[in-house]
């Protein structure tokens, strides 16, 4: 009993009581869903019976991750206005996803990506190849998710420890999909992005009202007697503790120009620029923005928790109508983070000495109380609802990737391959096994990258999935000289280069922790020597996307044309399924034809 009482002491009831309900709301959503979920095809697919209006809703709340409602906020206060290349290509890679994939997706029929490989290439081995990428994407992208959870946690209970916030989410979300899968989760998501757009959108108009608006915020970054915002400058967070009126914070990840990076020099006391030019003359940073657009974009069209919600509409037409109404949502929600980070840049400068669950990707949590020293409780109100939002971000994106990984195992490694003459009720009793056994694993991951900033996790799960499944996708959906040894040879390499290098980077940096992470890789301390002597080598390692996507599309071109002779038979069909109009009535449900044969 000492325990939770001592939790409770400086925790503010208002902040507490939105959470909880936030929490309550989401379980009891689950049960009420959970009634409706009996079949299969409920808990893998939720019936495919899921309409444009709420799917698209669903969508939108599962993509809209801690990355969204936290990271981008954090990463635009700590790096500058360059970090608007994220919420700009999560965005437009919803574009691509609408013009080139979710309709032909959607007709070829199908529960999951794994069902795809296998039936565009007649080959039960890439679906065990394609299953692995499930699970590679799927566990890189919840970490952030999970990172959200400890710091948010850790905001509301102050002297929490970052595990216990993880570990409890997690526990939460994963007995969630345990208990109704896909059908149990799609409602519990559509509620969640509008708790989010309200949880966004309300404490920055606030905020405005209060502290002055967008304009003020932008006008105390300038420099004396500037006007004008600086076309590229540096980030700020090592130059003072208290915000300045200096032109080192409009702009990008690492700067543009050496040019940029000597005029914010000159405008400090001489004795502090020699540190300062060591700290920021960072080479080649255009390159890691071009890498990571092309992450983003191409990354959202192979996301495989985002790409299994369109099986769940009732045909492609209705997926495509889905997919323009989820840009139209998460446009309109991408508007304020943004906001946060400028305002936060000025009102709290005490966030850049923080690291992990005490930095800058708590800004959204922490603004709002600034409010309570005028308006009182107000200020605890608006931080309350934003904790709320935070909630409902990485509850829903991890409730969806849990489904994902969760329905690979169940769906298509046993349901598949270890027992393909299965019956109903014991895949779905395999999926809550697999859902309780993937929730402990990320759970146990999210534990370890604390001191890793959210948004940065986000971009590298993105150039895993635009190197694996986005080359596999485009390629299969639009060429019909794709063989299934060139699709497995790009789709691996790439895949597995992607992986590889980003987690090189991630151990070299958390080795570098003052805290336990610091010791428990200390190992990799060395990597950041190397990448210190080879800059272009860590830029492509960080953000590899730039060089594994055309890798893996080049990689299946020259296979399959080497393997020729080994195109499906029946490539032409497939072709037409795939891209005519429904109305002909050529859409093949080829996942029910296989149950059939198995006794389904």
């Amino acid at each position: 009993m000492n325990l939770p009482l001592a939790l409770l002491n400086g925790v503010d009831p208002w902040i507490f009581g939105f959470s909880f309900l936030t929490v309550a709301v989401t379980l009891w959503m689950g049960f009420r869903s959970a009634k409706t979920s009996k079949t299969a095809s409920d808990f893998f697919v939720a019936g495919r019976s899921v309409s444009v209006g709420w799917n698209a809703s669903a969508i939108s709340g599962e993509y809209l991750s801690a990355a969204s409602f936290m990271g981008v906020a954090g990463m635009v206060m700590s790096s500058g206005y360059d970090a608007l290349w994220y919420p700009v290509c999560y965005a437009c890679g919803y574009l691509f996803l609408l013009l080139f994939i979710a309709g032909p997706l959607r007709r070829f029929g199908a529960y999951t990506i794994p069902d795809f490989a296998e039936g565009r290439f007649d080959s039960p081995l890439f679906r065990k190849i394609a299953v692995c990428f499930v699970l590679f994407i799927g566990f890189f992208y919840t970490m952030p998710q999970m990172k959200g959870a400890g710091v948010t946690l850790a905001y509301i209970f102050p002297g929490l420890p970052y595990w216990v916030g993880v570990v409890l989410v997690g526990a939460v979300i994963t007995f969630n999909v345990a208990l109704g899968g896909m059908k149990g989760i799609t409602l519990v998501q559509a509620f969640q992005y509008w708790i989010k757009m309200f949880a966004i959108s309300v404490p920055v108009f606030v905020l405005m009202a209060v502290v002055g608006f967008y304009n003020t915020q932008i006008g105390a970054n300038l420099a004396p007697g500037e006007t004008v915002p600086p076309v590229s400058s540096v980030e700020r967070k090592p130059l003072v503790e208290k915000a300045p009126k200096d032109t080192a914070w409009i702009a990008p990840f690492g700067p543009l120009t050496t040019k940029a990076v000597t005029a914010a020099a000159n405008a400090l006391p001489a004795e502090q620029r020699p540190a300062f030019l060591a700290e920021h003359q960072k080479p080649y940073s255009l390159l890691y923005t071009y890498s990571l657009i092309i992450a983003l974009v191409c990354g959202t069209a192979g996301l495989p928790h985002i790409l299994v919600r369109f099986y769940t509409n009732p045909d492609g037409v209705a997926a495509k109508k889905t997919t323009m109404w989820v840009m139209i949502l998460i446009g309109v929600f991408y508007v304020f983070p943004p906001i946060f980070g400028v305002i936060g840049r000025n009102l709290l400068p005490e966030l850049y000495s923080g690291v992990g669950a005490k930095g800058t990707d708590k800004i959204v949590l922490e603004l709002p109380t600034l409010i309570g020293a005028k308006y009182g409780v107000v200020g605890s109100i608006l931080s309350g609802i934003t904790c709320a939002g935070a909630f409902a971000a990485f509850m829903s994106t991890f409730s969806g990737l849990l489904v994902s990984m969760t329905g690979a195992l169940a769906h298509d490694v046993y349901g598949r391959m270890l027992r393909p003459k299965s019956q109903p009720a014991e895949r779905m009793f395999a999926f809550k096994v697999a859902a309780v056994l993937i929730g402990g694993v990320a759970v146990t991951l999210g534990c370890f990258v604390e001191p890793l900033e959210i948004n940065f996790m986000v971009g590298q799960a993105f150039a895993i999935a635009a190197a694996s499944y986005f080359p596999l996708l485009f390629m299969s959906v639009w060429w019909r000289g794709m063989t299934m040894k060139g699709a497995a040879t790009g789709m691996l390499t790439g895949g597995l280069c992607a992986l590889g290098a980003a987690a090189l980077t991630n151990l070299g940096t958390l080795a570098l922790d003052k805290g336990p992470m610091g010791k428990i890789f200390a190992g990799f301390a060395p990597l950041n020597g190397f990448w210190a002597q080879h800059p272009l080598l860590r830029i492509l390692c960080e953000q590899p996307a730039i060089w594994t996507v055309p890798l893996a599309i080049g990689l299946m071109i020259v296979v399959s044309k080497a393997t020729s002779a080994q195109v499906p038979a029946d490539i032409r069909m497939k072709m037409l399924v795939l891209h005519a109009p429904e109305k002909l009535g050529l859409k093949q449900e080829y996942i029910q034809e296989h149950q059939a044969g198995a006794g389904h």
